[in-house]
C-alpha cells in the first residue's frame, strides 16, 4: 500500500498512521538496525547490572541508591518503549502503526518522561536533605517517606499522560495519515478538529509543568547545596561528589530534551529533528549507567567486589 492511498484511506477511516523515518536505502536500513540493537542491548544490559549491584550490596540500600534502581528501570522502559518498534520498521517497507498503538506509545512515552523529571528532583531533594540537613537525615527521609515519594512520582507521570491519551482518542484525524517522525507523537497537525489547537496546548501546559517544574526544583536545592558546601568546608566538599553523577544526568536529561522539544528548528531540518528526538529517548538512557559507573566510588566498589566474587566462585568451581 503506497503512502497515497493509505492517506486517502485515512480520511474515512483513520485506524493506521505511516511512519516516514530515516532513509529507506537497503544499506542505510541494515546500519540503523544494526546500529538501534546495540543501543537498546547496552541499555537493557548496563540498566539491570547497576540495578541488580544496588539490589544485591547492601552497602547501596540507601535512599539515593534506591532512587537509582527507579531511575535506571525508568531509562530500560523509555528505551523499550521505543527502540523495539524503530528497529522492527528498519526493514519494513511501510513504516505503519495503529491509532490506538500510536496513542499508547505516546502515553508511555509521556509516562515515562514525566516520571524521571521527577525522580531526578527526588534524589536532588535527598543530597539536599544529606548535605545541607545531616543530622536530620534519617528522620526526614525515613522509609515512609522515600515510598511517598516514589509512590507520588510514579502517580503523577502516570495521570498527566492519560489526560491527554484521553483526549487524542476523541479527534479526528482527516488531513493525512503520515507523521514525519521515527516514532509516535501527539498527531495535532493531523486533526481537523478545532479542539487540536486547545488539546495541544494543555498538553504543553502539563508537559511544561512537569519539566520545568522539576528543573526548577533541581535548580533550587543545588543552589542550596553548594552554598552549604562552600561555608562548611571540607566535610561537606567529600559530600557533595556524590553529586557529580546526579548532576551530569540533569544535565544531559534536560539540555536534551530542550534542545529537541523547546528550541525552534528550521522546517528543513526533518533528519536533525529526529536526531535530536533520539538523543533525548535512546541515547541519554544508555548512557546514565555508564555515568554512574564511572563518577561513583561506591558503584564502582560495588561492582569490583561482584566481579571478584564472580572471579573466585570461577577458580573455585575450576
Amino acid at each position: 500500500m503506497s503512502p497515497k492511498s493509505l492517506q486517502q484511506g485515512n480520511l474515512s477511516s483513520p485506524t493506521i498512521f505511516l511512519l516516514l523515518g530515516f532513509s529507506s536505502a537497503y544499506r542505510a536500513q541494515v546500519t540503523l538496525c544494526l546500529c538501534f540493537s546495540l543501543i537498546y542491548l547496552v541499555t537493557v544490559l548496563g540498566n539491570l547490572l547497576i540495578m541488580t549491584l544496588v539490589w544485591l550490596d547492601a552497602h547501596l540500600h540507601s535512599p539515593m541508591y534506591l532512587f537509582l534502581g527507579h531511575l535506571l528501570f525508568l531509562d530500560i522502559c523509555c528505551s523499550s518503549v521505543t527502540l523495539p518498534k524503530i528497529r522492527g520498521d528498519s526493514f519494513s517497507p511501510q513504516k505503519t502503526i495503529y491509532l490506538v498503538g500510536c496513542i499508547t506509545q505516546i502515553y508511555f512515552f509521556l509516562c515515562f518522561g514525566g516520571s524521571k523529571c521527577m525522580l531526578l528532583a527526588a534524589m536532588a531533594y535527598d543530597r539536599y536533605l544529606a548535605i545541607c540537613h545531616p543530622l536530620h537525615y534519617l528522620a526526614c527521609m525515613s522509609k515512609k517517606m522515600y515510598h511517598c515519594l516514589v509512590a507520588v512520582l510514579w502517580l503523577s507521570g502516570s495521570f498527566s499522560p492519560l489526560i491527554q491519551a484521553l483526549l487524542t482518542t476523541c479527534l479526528p484525524f482527516c488531513r493525512s495519515s503520515m507523521i514525519d517522525h521515527l516514532f509516535c507523537e501527539m498527531p495535532f497537525s493531523l486533526s481537523c478538529s478545532p479542539n487540536a489547537p486547545l488539546n495541544k496546548a494543555a498538553l504543553h501546559a502539563l508537559a511544561g509543568t512537569i519539566g520545568m517544574g522539576s528543573f526548577l526544583l533541581i535548580l533550587m536545592l543545588y543552589v542550596h547545596i553548594i552554598r552549604a558546601v562552600l561555608q562548611k568546608g571540607a566535610g561537606t566538599q567529600t559530600a557533595f561528589a556524590t553529586c557529580t553523577s546526579h548532576l551530569t544526568m540533569v544535565a544531559l536529561f534536560f539540555s536534551a530534551g530542550a534542545v529537541a522539544y523547546l528550541v525552534p528548528h528550521s522546517s528543513g531540518s526533518r533528519e536533525m529533528d529526529e536526531v535530536l528526538a533520539l538523543l533525548y529517548a535512546i541515547v541519554t538512557p544508555m548512557l546514565n549507567p555508564i555515568i554512574y559507573s564511572l563518577r561513583n566510588s561506591e558503584v564502582k566498589g560495588a561492582i569490583r567486589k561482584a566481579l571478584c566474587r564472580a572471579l573466585l566462585q570461577m577458580f573455585t568451581k575450576g
